[in-house]
């Protein structure tokens, strides 16, 4: 006769009894092992920095019109960006190292932007990146059981358009004069004067070349 157990019989009993002292066995830390054990990513100069400049974009950054550019470009200056003449910070857009952002001259950011800048993030003269997308220039390696904190830089090259609400993953460059389509997810380079769209993105177009810089006009920014 064979004996079964309440959850099945004797043969599925052992095998859930050699998989359990198998676990057992298995040499993992205490959660309180694998905190101490992770490697702290930001400097107490940098979580101090992003404090003060959380409390300046608040009041001093997050409040103006949408009009006052200038203004904006000068409080982000005071936090080390280095933001050129006529570039565009909307108010909404959020920032989180403006010491690691560099905006060209009639770049933009618009506005509800995500500008997640735990590396540098470059937006190159005329590019535009429209309202809520996200420049994510950190993320988590997932090989690594403890998920440690990885970043990359971005950059935007000249006359490139980030359309809204699309992706830019860490270590992407967008090339001079490339169209991300609106939602799109940029895992990858993107070369000059073409045109991606879709998750991941794809190319689907072309753009023929402008002769000069100077075929944009300053206007062309303004949302």
């Amino acid at each position: 006769m064979v004996v079964t157990g309440p959850n099945g019989s004797l043969k599925d009993n052992a095998h859930r009894s050699v998989i359990h002292n198998r676990l057992s066995n298995m040499a993992i830390p205490p959660l309180s092992e694998q905190a101490t054990s992770r490697p702290i990513p930001h400097s107490l100069k940098n979580k101090i920095g992003r404090v003060l400049w959380q409390i300046a974009w608040m009041f001093a950054y997050r409040p103006t019109p949408k009009v006052l550019h200038g203004w904006r470009r000068l409080v982000l200056r005071m936090f080390g960006a280095s933001i050129e003449k006529g570039a565009h910070p909307y108010p909404s857009a959020k920032i989180w190292a403006p010491w690691n952002l560099t905006m060209k001259a009639h770049s933009c950011l618009g506005p509800d932007v995500d500008c997640y800048c735990v590396d540098k993030v470059l937006v190159g003269e005329h590019a535009t990146v429209s309202q809520y997308s996200f420049l994510c220039a950190a993320s988590h390696d997932y090989r690594d059981t403890r998920m440690p904190l990885i970043s990359a830089p971005i950059v935007i090259e000249a006359c490139a358009w980030v359309g809204a609400d699309a992706f830019i993953g860490p270590g992407v460059r967008v090339g001079q004069g490339a169209v991300v389509g609106a939602r799109a997810s940029v895992y990858r380079d993107v070369d000059p004067w073409t045109v991606v769209g879709g998750n991941p993105a794809r190319v689907i177009n072309k753009r023929d070349p402008l002769p000069s810089l100077d075929s944009f006009s300053k206007s062309d920014h303004r949302m």
